[in-house]
């Protein structure tokens, strides 16, 4: 069991479910006011960070699936390469786990089933083929991020629940970009091994820093609008300052120290502070 947790990432799929059960309260808090009375989402909030959980847990096992080679030279310590479970079985599991996500997201709404399901093959899609590939890989990775907050506003998408937590998938997005970028210029030697073609492979590490700096700048940026829009009050103001200083102390990691492992990790940090942010802030 304790190998199946480790494959799935159980802590990026509890992150991962965390953003979308906000995104379900922040549209929920918006639309609310303007919609007259709706109740309150309990069951659909349970829904949507059930399958957002187990599509998110499926990616990272077709991930390790595909990644194998890799892993065997950045992570010889995850459970795959390691032996503790073999690719068959990762295969039946991922598979399983994407089934379910999917088959639950429709019982929520057509727009949600559509989400998770277009997600789904996304994920797969970017572990066979996206992942080697220059930048686009980033792209998906940080729209697929991005997008828990768009399927937790589908559950009220008759009622604009989209639209209202567009902002937060666009932030959410950039900063998972820049993050992905600083993952690729760590991972650069297993991934040359693996005749992989990731952005930091193809203009260097040092340019791949800058454009992973830049993007993280802007999402710092932009990170007013969502209480500027009147969409998170005065209290998401002052927690996502200290996101924003955590991004700052990724940017100088890869920038000024060269040490990229750091830097993701304190990417990692500033996005999980400006989720409590969004969280308060509703």
């Amino acid at each position: 069991m304790r190998a199946y947790l480790q494959l799935i990432r159980y802590g990026n799929c509890l992150m991962a479910a965390f953003s979308a059960a906000i995104g379900v309260l922040i549209a929920y808090n918006i639309i609310s006011g303007s919609a007259g009375s709706i109740p309150f989402p309990l069951n659909e909030i349970i829904y949507v960070g059930s399958v957002v959980f187990l599509v998110t847990g499926a990616g990272n096992v077709i991930n390790d699936y595909y990644d194998i080679e890799i892993d065997r030279i950045n992570k010889p310590e995850r459970p795959i390469p390691s032996g503790r479970i073999s690719k068959s079985k990762a295969l039946y599991f991922s598979v399983s786990l994407f089934a379910v996500g999917t088959i639950i997201a429709f019982f929520i709404n057509m727009i949600c089933g559509i989400i998770a399901l277009f997600n789904s093959l996304l994920l797969v899609y970017y572990a066979a083929t996206l992942k080697r590939t220059v930048l686009i890989g980033n792209l998906s990775i940080g729209y697929l991020t991005g997008s828990t907050f768009l399927f937790g506003g589908a559950v009220f998408y008759t009622n604009g629940g989209i639209e209202a937590v567009f902002v937060l998938f666009l932030l959410a997005t950039l900063a998972t970009i820049a993050r992905e970028i600083v993952k690729d210029i760590e991972d650069i030697e297993g991934d040359k091994q693996d005749g992989a073609s990731t952005l930091a492979i193809s203009i260097g590490a040092e340019k791949a820093s800058y454009m992973a700096s830049g993007i993280g700048f802007v999402a710092v940026l932009a990170s007013p609008l969502p209480y500027l829009q009147s969409l998170l009050s005065i209290r998401y103001l002052a927690v996502v300052f200290v996101a924003d200083i955590l991004f700052f102390l990724a940017v100088a990691a890869i920038l000024k120290e060269k040490d990229p492992a750091k830097s993701s990790k304190l990417f990692k940090m500033a996005m999980f502070a400006a989720l409590i942010a969004f969280l308060v802030g509703t």
